[in-house]
């Protein structure tokens, strides 16, 4: 302990020195912080603004895919109506048909009434009738298959504008 007290201006000196060196160590720390801190601060700044900037892209890429959509929608449905009246036209123009052939058939078997081969005309119209019947069906069937195709083709084309237009 005497040496400690003889010897004590050193050991002050040491500890100043110490102590300002910590100091400055503490104050140098600081600063690296801060310039990393403000390093830091820039790139989350930057990082935000570039998911932003993505964020508005493909916002604007959803936006034009939407409206090519709907646009290939509207087109398939005008399309799709138009198969149906088209399709309903021809159902009428076939029940048109019809009639003017049932018109002619009736017409035909009174006719055939009055004449001594009666029994065979009717006969004959019978089968006449069953087909015509059969070919009426058959026609009707025609046209709803053929719907059905047309239908299924404007809706098949709308589908690959739909994917052309995503892409």
């Amino acid at each position: 302990m005497t040496w400690l007290l003889s010897n004590w201006k050193p050991l002050l000196c040491a500890l100043l020195l110490f102590l300002a060196a910590a100091g400055g160590w503490h104050e140098g720390s600081e600063r690296t912080d801060a310039a990393w801190q403000a390093k830091w601060y820039q790139h989350e700044k930057a990082d935000q603004q570039a998911a932003d900037a993505f964020e508005a892209r493909a916002r604007a890429n959803e936006q034009r895919y939407q409206q090519n959509i709907n646009k290939v929608l509207e087109n398939g449905q005008r399309n799709i109506d138009q198969v149906r009246a088209n399709a309903d036209a021809a159902a009428d123009q076939r029940v048109r048909d019809a009639g003017i052939q049932y018109a002619g058939r009736t017409a035909a078997a009174e006719a055939g009434r009055d004449s001594c081969t009666a029994a065979a005309s009717k006969a004959a119209s019978q089968h006449a009738r069953v087909l015509a019947e059969l070919l009426g069906e058959a026609d009707r069937l025609a046209g709803v298959y053929a719907e059905a195709a047309d239908e299924s083709r404007v809706r098949g084309l709308a589908c690959e504008a739909a994917y052309d237009g995503i892409r």
